[in-house]
Order: structure tokens, then C-alpha cells, then sequence
């Protein structure tokens, strides 16, 4: 560690990455994707625009913000939705980031169709979710708002020029911001993709866009490399990912839990390539220190304000026992902005350390490409093709996982890729599921809903180091939900991208098992968990 921090300073690494030398990374086309490291100084210049936007969704009277999107367009929002809750007297947000059409029915029973403003946000305004989002809800507010009204429910997040845009002004859409280009999805926090968000749900944008100054101006080029946050938590995270100890466990405070989902796409996506890279474990439920193994580091966020004592104790056992551990001290919510630049700082110098380029993301783009295929071909002949799977009613379904399980070794991970409706129950099932796989066979384990997982963690799993054992988890959709002007349904899509999903892991070479559910979603997990205890056992 002390060679790469003396690496760093000696050769004037920090500032190469403020100048925007490629040849930092893999001396492609970096440069091209590192706007988001002058977006602080351009959004605090926009503080008033954010205002205005705001007071023109309180004073129409909306009571919810349903944003649609996917990845780096969704993930932010959601963050700020579930660590700030509903803020007094402003329209509650609500994020939707699946197909599956369980969670399509629960959001739209869950808004009021008559006061809602919804936001796309696709920087491409080409990806396959959030037009089809757009699809079923611009009909949806339509038949409660009428055609005259319904385009000024809309607003939309987009790049320059893109489809998005055109779709919006064709529509009549209340407003279209706009990401700069030069930003990726998962860098795109503190851009107008988590910044209109913030301000229309009623947070200061001023005090949230003030703590990441201050975390930009600690990761200047002009501060020592050991004093600068973001270096030191990148190099730290690179050359650990380097020696073997490439699973970053990340733990936070109760009340900031959710920022875990935005950290998991942004290291594995960004690293999780070339076969290499950092698997992010994110909410694995802390264990003893013996189920824990030498592939792991941990990072602690612990909220001062409302941190948890049984936390503390868990976190301060894993260091006595020897494990890396990084802390960072989060003194408010509003930290989170400190937080999304350190990050994003940190996650560029890791990719430097381990020579991948951390701005692309290769593998998500085959599964989009399979996904596509498969669409089309529905809407051609009716069908999806048949894809064999062990059914959770199998006799042999323990000893099916008995022996998938056991192909787990030292240095793997254990992914549960589940396709089913994103929910406290679905969820509670699923962790004891992961619990039990830990516990028994020392390894790391990760959780991710479909399809959402696919503009995440699944870069890292397709692309990065073949150490992943799968177990997909799908299911029959009890009721279905159409797309207009489409003959695929949202289950139709939910099916295909995992079966997309399912084709590249198989490319890949990687160690892939599908159990399919069936209708009874909640039974089916409560199943397939008892066949996990005797696969286990």
C-alpha cells in the first residue's frame, strides 16, 4: 500500500487524472467521459433553475414524482427517496427500475394517476425500460388526465440530441433537462440525473451540492496524495482488488443503508471487466468473523447522527480478527453528496491501479444486445424459446443445488439473481437464502433483482473475474401487464432479459443454475429456502 501511495505522489497521478490523461487508464478514450469531475462548480452555478423547477411541481399541486428509468439514471434517485423519505408539504418520489409487472402494478396503485409527475430519465433515450415505461404510463395518465393535459405530467432527463428529446418535444413534455455527455450513467449523481430529482422531492440542493465541493476541493490535485480522501480510498480499494482481496463488503448505518445499491453499480460496473475487478457485496447480513475469508475487505459509512451500537460491535470483531477495514465517517444524510464525488474519485483510481478502462461497460451492452434479440423474435412469432431450468416443485431440487453449491471454492461468490418483484417479503426469503450459502461455505454472497441487477452488478458478473457461482431465480407472472403498441408484455421483457441474461453467463464460461418459481412467487422462495437448509445442511 505505501508503494502505490508513494507511486502516486511521485509521479503525479492525481493531477494527471484532473488534466484527463487517458494513458492513466488504458489511454483510449477516457478523457471523453470525465465530465463529472467539473459538475459540482457547473450545477451550484444552476442553483436558482433547480428552485424554480421545484416550486413549479409544488405549485401545481402534484402530490408524487414517479421517475422511470434504470442504472445510473435510477439508482441515485432512489437513494435520496429512501434515506430522506417524503419531505413536508412537497410530492413524494417514487423510483421504478423493473420490468417485472408485479412492481409495474404495485407503483401505479401506489401514485395517484391525477397528481403525479413523471420523469424518464435515459441519457440514450434508446434503452429498451425506460421507453416502455414511458409507453404504459403516458397511456396510463392519459386516460385519467386527458390527451390535452397529459404531456405536461411528463418531463424528461436526456443527453443532447437524443431520441428521448425527440420523444419529449414531440409529446409535449412540461421540461427536458439535460446530462452532459460527457458524464456516464453511474457517475451521473450530481448531474440534472439526481439533482431534479432531489430539488422536485424537496431537498436543499444547495446544502447537498455544497458537501461534494467541499469533498472535490479534498481530492484537488494541489492536496498530498496520503491526505486526499478520494485517492486514498481508490488506492486502497485497487491494490487490495490486486492481491486477491477483491470482494469489497460495504456496511453502512441503518439510516444510509441505501446508498450500498448506487456503490454496487458504480465499483462493478466501472472495475468489473477484463477479468478482474471488485465484486461489490452490498446488505450481506454481518456474520462472525470465521465465515469470512482472505478475499474479503470491508467498508464501513457509519452515520454519526444515528448509528447502531450492535453494528459497532460486529464491525470492531471483523478488525480485531485482522480483516482490511475502511472507515468512513458520514456526519449527516446530507453527506451523501461528500459521499457520491469520493466515490466516484476513488472508483477512477482504481480502475488506473488495475489498467481497465473504468468509463465502459462491454458486457452490460451483450445483454442488452441478447435481450433485444429475443424481443424481436417475439414480436415476429409470439414465443420466447423454451430455456430448461430445475422447477422449484422438483423432487431433486436439493440436490440440484447440492450440487451447484458445491462447485463454490475458496475466493468465490455466491450471486442469487432473482427475477421476481422487488419487495420486503421476496427479500427477507432471499437473504436467509444467501445467509445459509455464507455460513456454510465461507464465501461471499450478493443479491440482485432482476432486471436491474443487468445495469449494475451484472457488468462484473459477465466481465470480470470467473469466480461467481449463479443461482437464477425466476418465476410465471400471476398477472401480466401489456406494453401499447407492442405485442410483448412487460412479463414478456422480464422473461427475455433473463433469459438474455442466462445466454451470456453461459458464453461467458460462468457457473450458471436457473430454478424457476412458477406462479406462486411467495411459496416457490419458501421452497427453494428449505431446499437451500438441506443442500446445506
Amino acid at each position: 500500500m505505501r508503494a502505490a501511495l508513494e507511486d502516486w505522489a511521485d509521479s503525479g497521478k492525481v493531477g494527471r487524472l484532473w488534466a484527463r490523461d487517458p494513458t492513466l487508464w488504458t489511454g483510449r478514450d477516457e478523457a471523453r467521459w470525465l465530465g463529472w469531475l467539473g459538475i459540482v462548480d457547473q450545477q451550484l452555478g444552476r442553483l436558482d433553475e433547480f428552485r424554480r423547477a421545484a416550486e413549479d411541481v409544488r405549485q401545481a399541486g402534484l402530490s408524487h414524482v414517479l421517475l422511470l428509468g434504470m442504472g445510473g439514471s435510477s439508482l441515485c434517485p432512489e437513494v435520496l427517496k429512501m434515506t430522506f423519505g417524503r419531505i413536508a408539504g412537497r410530492p413524494e418520489l417514487h423510483v421504478l427500475d423493473s420490468t417485472d409487472p408485479a412492481q409495474v402494478r404495485t407503483l401505479e396503485t401506489t401514485v395517484d394517476l391525477l397528481r403525479t409527475l413523471f420523469i424518464v430519465a435515459s441519457k440514450s433515450g434508446t434503452t429498451l425500460e425506460p421507453n416502455i415505461f414511458k409507453q404504459h404510463f403516458f397511456e396510463r395518465a392519459k386516460a385519467a388526465v386527458g390527451a390535452a393535459e397529459v404531456g405536461r405530467r411528463f418531463v424528461a432527463i436526456t443527453d443532447p440530441g437524443s431520441q428521448m428529446q425527440r420523444v419529449a418535444e414531440a409529446d409535449g413534455f412540461r421540461r427536458v433537462f439535460f446530462g452532459l455527455p460527457s458524464i456516464g450513467g453511474r457517475y451521473s449523481a450530481l448531474s440534472d440525473f439526481g439533482m431534479v430529482p432531489a430539488a422536485m422531492m424537496g431537498l436543499d440542493v444547495a446544502r447537498l451540492l455544497g458537501r461534494a465541493a467541499e469533498m472535490a476541493r479534498a481530492c484537488a490535485a494541489s492536496v498530498p496524495v496520503e491526505e486526499n480522501p478520494g485517492a486514498v480510498l481508490g488506492i486502497v480499494m485497487g491494490v487490495l482488488a490486486k492481491n486477491g482481496r477483491d470482494k469489497a463488503t460495504l456496511v453502512a448505518s441503518p439510516a444510509i443503508h441505501a446508498l450500498g445499491a448506487w456503490l454496487e453499480q458504480l465499483l462493478a460496473e466501472s472495475t468489473g471487466k477484463e477479468g478482474q475487478g471488485l465484486i461489490p457485496v452490498d446488505r450481506e447480513p454481518l456474520g462472525a468473523p470465521e465465515v469470512y475469508g482472505v478475499d474479503r475487505f470491508f467498508v464501513y459509512l457509519r452515520l454519526t447522527s444515528a448509528p447502531d451500537a450492535e453494528q459497532d460491535l460486529r464491525v470492531e470483531a471483523l478488525e480485531r480478527a485482522g480483516q482490511p477495514l475502511v472507515r468512513i465517517t458520514v456526519d449527516d444524510p446530507y453527506d451523501l453528496g461528500a459521499e457520491f464525488f469520493r466515490w466516484e474519485f476513488a472508483t477512477a483510481v482504481a480502475g488506473a491501479i488495475l489498467h481497465i478502462h473504468p468509463f465502459d461497460q462491454p458486457d452490460v451492452e451483450a445483454s442488452k444486445l441478447a435481450t433485444r434479440r429475443l424481443t424481436d423474435e417475439y414480436e415476429k412469432v409470439g414465443a420466447l424459446p423454451s430455456q430448461a431450468a430445475v422447477r422449484a416443485d422438483d423432487t431433486h431440487l436439493h440436490a440440484a443445488l447440492r450440487n451447484h453449491l458445491g462447485r463454490l471454492g475458496a475466493g468465490d461468490y455466491a450471486a442469487l439473481l432473482a427475477y421476481v418483484e422487488m419487495n420486503a417479503a421476496h427479500e427477507r426469503e432471499l437473504q436467509a437464502i444467501r445467509g445459509a450459502i455464507r455460513d456454510r461455505y465461507r464465501v461471499a454472497t450478493c443479491l440482485g433483482f432482476g432486471p436491474r441487477f443487468l445495469h449494475s452488478t451484472g457488468q462484473a458478473y459477465k466481465g470480470g473475474p470467473n469466480s461467481g457461482v449463479f443461482l437464477q431465480i425466476t418465476c410465471d407472472d400471476a398477472v401480466d401487464v401489456p406494453v401499447p403498441g407492442q405485442k410483448y408484455t412487460f412479463g414478456v421483457v422480464k422473461a427475455a432479459q433473463a433469459q438474455g441474461d442466462f445466454q451470456v453467463l453461459v458464453e461467458r464460461g460462468r457457473r450458471a443454475l436457473r430454478i424457476h418459481l412458477g406462479k406462486d412467487v411467495k411459496g416457490g422462495l419458501a421452497t427453494l429456502r428449505s431446499a437451500v437448509s438441506q443442500a446445506t445442511a
